[in-house]
């Protein structure tokens, strides 16, 4: 089972490097640099972002479900996907978040960090869909991710019941 893990985890990485507007063409005179990124408009970012998030929530949910085991010392899922996070701030200047929202905070890098964040958070929690934000040349779009029952052991240990809550995922793209 380690090994569908890191499989899936490597497939994501490779199939998470994006972008609407990259050329990856090559001039003879420029083989040892590669041209950067385009940068998106509001409506491409709000498009890649939504791609993004339904790609990271559903692998998310995937590999907790069907890969990770408690007691087999493997990384979190949400953990290992922060490495594929920072690849895609490498390689195409594109952010991503983990945002907690209800339950208990795993990580206090997850928690809220401004006023953006902190209005994602009421946002969530009222059940919406999104919330959203541009400003200083950058869309930044916060998403739910659902805890479901399989979740809710370490992020809501005390639960009464077994519904789903919701954590989010922030993700910042620059915009023209």
């Amino acid at each position: 089972m380690k090994t569908g893990y890191v499989v899936l985890i490597l497939l994501l990485s490779a199939a998470a490097k994006f972008s609407v507007a990259r050329s990856d063409e090559k001039t003879p005179d420029s083989q040892a640099e590669a041209k950067p990124a385009m940068v998106p408009t509001l409506d491409q970012a709000r498009r890649q972002a939504e791609i993004l998030h339904t790609a990271m929530h559903a692998t998310l949910q995937v590999v907790h479900h069907r890969y990770y085991q408690e007691d087999e010392g493997l990384l979190l899922p949400a953990a290992t996907l922060k490495e594929v996070f920072a690849e895609l701030e490498k390689e195409e200047g594109v952010t991503l978040r983990w945002l907690a929202v209800e339950g208990q905070v795993m990580n206090t890098d997850h928690s809220a960090r401004d006023e953006f964040e902190r209005e994602a958070v009421k946002a969530l929690k009222s059940g919406k869909l999104e919330y959203e934000q541009v400003e200083n040349g950058t869309y930044r779009r916060a998403g739910p991710i659902t805890l479901s029952n399989h979740c809710l052991k370490c992020h809501v240990p005390d639960r009464k019941s077994t519904e789903d809550r919701t954590a989010g995922l922030i993700i910042s793209i620059p915009v023209k």
